[in-house]
């Protein structure tokens, strides 16, 4: 791939000949036609595309809130591709029928910030999520006034659904309602906290597996 700044052609976008401009990541590159012909992947080609596949289709539904909350962008890499690369590494269980999502592992944030100490969650009537913890504002970096997020999904439905803000720190406890259809589906959670301006955030807490009642 060669990249050019300014010349007799400029920028370009579409093929001309054999190369391909385009402008990615802020440049303007030119890329030669990929050759045709025959091609089979290799096991693990295979097996990383699935890897790769599993991840996706888990975090594009809360890609703002990883989008926002994870870490910070380094060069090229936006959060999300952090995010993304963290998840591929560390977040996948290998089955027979292929990778599912290792969710004590899934993190929704991560930062400096001081995050939820001692969390707990029970199931209440009426569809209810019921989300307590000890107020630790003052500790280190930890602000009365910074923001809870929770993102909640239901695995065998695939649906999300997210908090943001659910709170902030110095409630100590929040009530998270969620959609009467919900009620009987077993439920994954996560929480976390930011600063009230989204610039920082905590490494989030998973809360554990719940029956919605």
């Amino acid at each position: 791939m060669a990249t050019f700044e300014k010349g007799i052609l400029g920028g370009f976008s579409g093929k001309v000949g054999n190369v391909v401009g385009a402008r990615w990541r802020g440049r303007n590159v030119m890329r030669s036609l990929p050759q045709r012909g025959n091609y089979n992947p290799t096991q693990d080609q295979l097996e990383q595309r699935e890897r790769f596949s599993a991840v996706i289709a888990f975090l594009n539904p809360i890609k703002a809130v990883e989008s926002q909350y994870f870490g910070k962008p380094q060069g090229d890499k936006s959060r999300y591709n952090l995010a993304t690369s963290y998840h591929l590494k560390e977040a996948l269980i290998a089955t027979p029928d292929g990778f599912t999502i290792d969710y004590p592992k899934v993190l929704i944030s991560k930062g400096d910030l001081r995050g939820l100490n001692n969390p707990s969650i029970t199931a209440a009537a009426g569809q209810i999520l019921e989300l307590e913890w000890n107020d630790n504002s003052g500790q280190g970096n930890a602000n009365p006034l910074d923001k809870l997020i929770v993102v909640v999904y239901a695995p065998e439905p695939n649906l999300y659904q997210v908090f943001d803000p659910a709170g902030t720190r110095e409630e100590a406890a929040v009530n998270l309602p969620l959609p009467a259809f919900m009620a009987g589906f077993e439920v994954q959670v996560w929480a976390t906290f930011s600063t009230a301006n989204s610039k920082e955030a905590a490494i989030s807490s998973y809360l554990g597996a719940l029956v919605v009642t």
